[in-house]
């Protein structure tokens, strides 16, 4: 008799689990802030409320977004076009897919389900994690809103340049010491059977749009209970954190930057709007700090950590946070150096 687990019914085994860990969690935050700053739980519910509306309300339009482009992708994409489409030189591949927001302009939340969708069409692992990272500000709509907040100068080409550096880098990391089974979960990978149907012709107009309908509505809510426990998160934190104690580290040439990359992480801003955000430190946070944030961000925060667990691998959603982490606080502090703050 065969003792391997079912993976199945472990997940469902460690779902309620999970559950019960965020509920204990919100509970002693909420405790926590009634022993602390003496304030009524009315008035804690009310702050976390509108926190939580906030981010969820921000966030659920580029979800829907991405679904809808994941269904298109899988209606009217087949896993040959992906092999055409790409380069067969690997370094070059992960480079391209650094720049494929400019075709998928999708924000963070958006990008996870495209992602997975081009993952499960064949698209390349370390393509798709170097797409991941960068496509939620290399996109036309993110470009035009940094301009608008900075111009285009310094802060403007830091971060581009630091962006597609920290995300071909991870994603070549990944090209090299990954295997796709190793990193993602079974929902991701490539379906043999697509493989198989080399020949088949794409779907009509009408029926293609009706398929990706389908597939839009499924993966919305799928990957949306994700993002509403990462919005759960980042309210709870965004409460219980009194962001104004950590602006008096903000000149520091190493904690700025590492105040303002948990910032980002904590407050879990669209990349739409995070610039202007970031605008209003210019004045309490280094420089290297404020490019550290906004590189940052836009990879890795709450909500979209919440949303990887559905794509990636525990592990690999480890290293999907710490690496991005670790460069983008070299490149904050070597910035605050070469600017001369000590």
């Amino acid at each position: 008799m065969s003792m391997t687990a079912n993976p199945q019914s472990t997940n469902t085994t460690l779902r309620p689990l999970m559950y019960l860990a965020l509920v204990i969690f919100f509970a002693g935050i909420f405790g926590y802030n009634i022993l602390v700053t003496e304030r009524s739980i009315g008035t804690i519910l009310n702050i976390f409320s509108t926190r939580f509306l906030g981010i969820f309300i921000e966030a659920v339009p580029f979800l829907l977004l991405g679904t809808l482009t994941s269904g298109l992708i899988e209606a009217f994409i087949r896993p040959q076009d992906i092999v055409r489409w790409m380069p067969k030189n690997r370094i070059i591949s992960v480079i391209g897919g650094a720049f494929l927001g400019i075709i998928f302009p999708v924000c963070e939340c958006g990008v996870v389900p495209v992602v997975r969708r081009l993952f499960k069409k064949g698209l390349p692992m370390s393509v798709g994690v170097t797409f991941l990272l960068a496509a939620p500000f290399m996109n036309p709509i993110v470009f035009a809103s940094t301009y608008i907040a900075f111009g285009f100068g310094t802060v403007f080409i830091a971060r581009f340049v630091l962006t597609a550096v920290v995300a071909i880098s991870v994603g070549l990391i990944f090209a090299v010491n990954s295997k796709p089974g190793d990193v993602l979960l079974p929902a991701a990978l490539l379906d043999d059977s697509e493989v198989d149907s080399v020949t088949m012709a794409r779907p009509g107009y009408k029926q293609g749009l009706s398929q990706a309908m389908t597939v839009a509505v499924n993966e919305f809510f799928e990957m949306g209970r994700f993002l509403v426990m990462g919005c759960l998160l980042a309210a709870a934190m965004q409460t219980l954190i009194n962001q104004s104690d950590l602006q008096v580290i903000g000149q520091g040439p190493v904690l700025s930057v590492i105040v303002m990359q948990l910032f980002a992480f904590v407050l879990s801003v669209c990349s739409t709007v995070d610039s202007f955000l970031a605008l209003a430190f210019v004045n309490t946070f280094s420089i290297g700090a404020i490019i550290a944030f906004l590189s940052f961000g836009p990879m890795v925060d709450v909500k979209s950590t919440m949303m990887f667990m559905g794509v990636f691998k525990k592990r690999a959603v480890f290293y999907l946070i710490i690496l991005p982490f670790l460069m983008n606080l070299l490149a904050g502090v070597i910035i605050n150096l070469q600017s001369g703050l000590l």
